[in-house]
């Protein structure tokens, strides 16, 4: 049976791939009990409506932008190739892969910037559905739920201050990579995995926070918790990334990663 229970770990790249499963899960739970459904109905209500406005709003100033920055690199690379010789002429094919290249990696980073700012605000408004959709989750893995009540101010000041801390966590780490960024050839590829790596974080805590709440455990507690159950937490928490930054999917994989964060703790923290 260890020997049997080694090879899965090993097959599953010591819960890399496991990890990344738990959305499917989500989903899988959701067929067996259609009662959890009707937790999922407001907050999707809630996420169309805050969606609509961040959408409607975030892109058109944000491809204002990127067209912007687009079209001045392109008239400043225009000008430069005006001054080289006429065999050098290729480079204007070059220009326009760098431009369309340019274009769509801050396309990407806009959609996840709204997709992360979606997250936040649909997050503190749905608490109160997304906490019931997390606890009947819970309920049905292991039969019960736990929570350790503190009363209401208290909690209140608890969430405000699991927020406060994410944004200091954010700006602290934020501006360590910033400065490594400025560090030549090794600085931009480390402060671009760093960032992925924070931004991964922050979902994480946000997707794990729930059923951690009810447990009233210390901001510090719950990184170590996604940090004890790496690598498994980690693929958990790019796919949320991934899913959470995909246009008009993301107003239902946000309540489903809700689901699928409770499910990875009850099988990989609470049932051990």
């Amino acid at each position: 049976m260890e020997r049997k229970l080694c090879m899965l770990r090993i097959l599953s790249g010591f819960g890399l791939i496991t990890g990344a499963t738990y959305p499917l899960r989500a989903i899988a739970l959701l067929f067996k009990r259609p009662g959890l459904w009707k937790y999922l109905i407001i907050p999707i209500l809630v996420n169309l409506l805050l969606g609509g406005l961040l959408y409607g709003g975030f892109l058109y100033w944000g491809w204002q932008g990127v067209e912007i920055l687009t079209r001045e690199l392109s008239q400043n690379l225009d000008r430069l190739i005006a001054d080289l010789p006429q065999w050098l002429s290729f480079l204007e094919y070059i220009i326009l892969f760098v431009s369309w290249l340019l274009r769509a990696i801050l396309t990407i980073i806009l959609f996840v910037i709204i997709g992360f700012v979606l997250l936040q605000f649909g997050s503190i408004i749905g608490s109160p559905w997304y906490g019931q959709l997390s606890e009947q989750v819970e309920k049905v893995r292991l039969g019960s739920v736990t929570i350790i009540d503190v009363g209401i101010f208290k909690d209140i000041a608890r969430a405000l201050l699991f927020e406060v801390k994410k944004l200091l966590l954010a700006l602290g780490v934020g501006l360590i990579l910033f400065l490594i960024g400025l560090i030549p050839a090794v600085g931009g590829i480390v402060t671009t995995v760093g960032s992925i790596t924070l931004t991964a974080t922050l979902v994480g805590l946000d997707f794990f926070d729930s059923p951690l709440e009810r447990r009233r455990l210390s901001f510090r507690g719950k990184l170590k918790t996604i940090y004890r159950n790496l690598p498994a937490s980690g693929s958990f928490s790019l796919l949320c990334l991934v899913l959470i930054s995909v246009p008009l999917l993301n107003l239902i994989t946000i309540p489903l990663c809700v689901m699928s964060g409770t499910l990875f703790l009850c099988d990989r923290v609470f049932s051990n």
